[in-house]
């Protein structure tokens, strides 16, 4: 509509506007938010599940040592500062004093030793791989970290927010089964909201923690009283919630792009790409390399030919992405490789593939079957594996889509790896050692644990580049090996990446305050509050 303004209207419309945007500005104290998350998270902590659901929660209860900006600078969280050798072989974390968790109990460098001893190290799918080469965490006092390493670890910098890294309580998880500690639904953290309640298959709601430390920009943080986090598991109830203003915020593209774009042209709505930046998202295809016909290079090829990654990209996605080239996305510009092996859309090239691998046309024109399990994260999933269905279904290759929830499909994949192929997406993070090197080294295979290697994929050679990369003292080493890495798996193939996903978030042009950081989409809230709901009223009667 503004195209049809003249300049000196919309001149006119801004200056007569700025009293009121300097005063919508200022943060107003108060108010409940309702979020949407979808699907339920099956665990509220996420250092013992990376899953997006689960962040959305947790990391509005838990504090990291770190966040980042929207360059992806760190910034302190629970630390104030920090210090790295010269050698590279220890990092000194400097705590912030006078931190409490939400039961009251002092916040320590003992609980820091703790959680990256005992939880980082161990079972948390990303971090284990990054603290391969940690021997120790000293505490030379309460307030004081200090990581040790046999190698520098260049990447660890890069994951320590508070989805990639939040810091446990020890008093509450020590000489426990972190796994199945009830702590993990009933989430006691040092961050800004307080868990309150869990009405599963309902909502779960957090409180403002009033002794939250952050008393930056005049205090008061967070702003917001309460936040309800509602299960809308239907994508239409979603948008109009969103509409109507029943629910003011949504991440990780909650409706169909299609339908966000008509919601931000309708002016109820905005919707916004910013926040993202940390997660770098990637669709792909990961093949069972046990399965007989998958396990055969050429097929694994000629179903990449047969995926018109572009039309997937439009049709599916309305163009919220980009076609991948490899695993790691053109975001992460200093890793990314684009000389390797690639893969374009040819059915002619496809049909000759499975032909030299001995899986003809049957009389009914059907080489083989395969399944394949979608993330059930919305219909976005369900449409892509539909889409790759039909695709398929050209050279010959019938595909039986299933569905499930997410502890069945994780269970399915990462676990008892009862699959063909599984269409899920993962974060790149803006180093490869963070989000995407656990796809293909061996050491994660058949462990349950969530997006790590679910193919089967066991390359001595790859895992010895990742394990060089893990401890390389300078980054144009880790470049040069990680460019390595690609140049392998691109050609071997045990993944398809598809889409570099352009994710979005939807929210209320009440809700302020929500695009300040580069993880915000991963972050908390504590930045957050809601212009009052008779605002624009008093603007106009003004």
């Amino acid at each position: 509509m503004h195209n049809r303004l003249t300049t000196s209207l919309i001149s006119a419309l801004v200056l007569a506007s700025l009293p009121f945007i300097a005063a919508a500005q200022t943060p107003k104290s108060g108010g409940t938010l309702v979020a949407i998350v979808q699907p339920e998270p099956v665990t509220l902590t996420g250092a013992v599940n990376t899953a997006q659901p689960t962040s959305l929660i947790a990391t509005n209860v838990y504090d990291g040592l770190l966040s980042y900006d929207n360059d992806l600078k760190p910034h302190g969280q629970l630390a104030e500062r920090w210090e790295v050798s010269k050698d590279g072989l220890a990092i000194t974390f400097h705590l912030r004093k006078g931190v409490k968790w939400h039961d009251g109990k002092p916040f320590t460098s003992a609980d820091v030793k703790w959680s990256v001893e005992n939880v980082w190290k161990t079972i948390h799918p990303r971090n284990k791989a990054i603290l391969v080469n940690l021997t120790q965490v000293d505490t030379p006092d309460v307030n004081t970290a200090i990581f040790r390493f046999t190698k520098p670890s260049l990447a660890l910098l890069s994951t320590l927010n508070s989805w990639g890294a939040p810091v446990l309580p020890k008093h509450l998880y020590e000489g426990t089964d972190v796994l199945n500690n009830p702590n993990n639904n009933k989430p006691v953290g040092t961050g800004p909201f307080v868990f309150k309640e869990w009405s599963r298959g309902n909502y779960i709601t957090l409180e403002r923690n009033p002794n939250y430390w952050d008393k930056s920009n005049g205090g008061g943080k967070p702003y917001l009283d309460k936040i309800i986090f509602k299960v809308v598991p239907d994508a239409g109830a979603r948008a109009a919630m969103l509409e109507n203003g029943d629910a003011q915020y949504a991440v990780f593209s909650p409706v169909p792009p299609k339908e966000a774009q008509r919601l931000a042209d309708s002016g109820k709505v905005k919707v916004e790409t910013n926040g993202y930046q940390w997660s770098s998202p990637v669709l792909y295809l990961d093949y069972n390399l046990n399965n007989k016909y998958l396990k055969d290079v050429r097929v694994r090829r000629a179903i990449a030919h047969a995926a018109n990654l572009e039309g997937l990209n439009k049709v599916v996605w309305y163009g919220y992405g980009k076609p991948s080239v490899s695993i790691v996305p053109t975001t992460l510009s200093q890793f990314f490789d684009n000389t390797v092996p690639r893969y374009p859309y040819d059915i002619r090239k496809a049909e000759a593939l499975l032909d030299e691998a001995g899986f003809p046309r049957g009389a009914d024109g059907v080489r083989f079957a395969i399944s394949n399990d979608y993330l059930p994260y919305g219909d976005d999933y369900r449409r892509t594996a539909e889409y790759l269905k039909q695709s398929l279904k050209r050279v010959g290759i019938e595909v039986n889509i299933r569905s499930q929830d997410t502890a069945a499909f994780t269970k399915r994949v990462y676990g008892d790896r009862d699959f063909d192929t599984a269409i899920t997406w993962n974060a790149s993070f803006p180093d490869p050692q963070i989000g995407l090197t656990r796809m293909y080294w061996s050491g994660w295979v058949g462990k349950n644990i969530p997006w790590t290697n679910s193919s089967g994929y066991s390359n001595p050679e790859v895992d010895r580049v990742i394990e060089q990369a893990q401890g390389a003292p300078t980054q144009a080493e880790r470049i040069a090996l990680f460019k390595k890495f690609q140049q392998i798996t691109q050609t071997e193939l045990p993944t398809l990446p598809l889409i570099e996903l352009h994710f979005f978030t939807v929210h209320s042009p009440r809700l302020k305050g929500i695009t300040q950081d580069g993880d915000q989409s991963q972050g908390a809230l504590k930045n957050a509050w809601l212009e009052p709901a008779n605002a624009n009223l008093a603007k106009a009667g003004q």
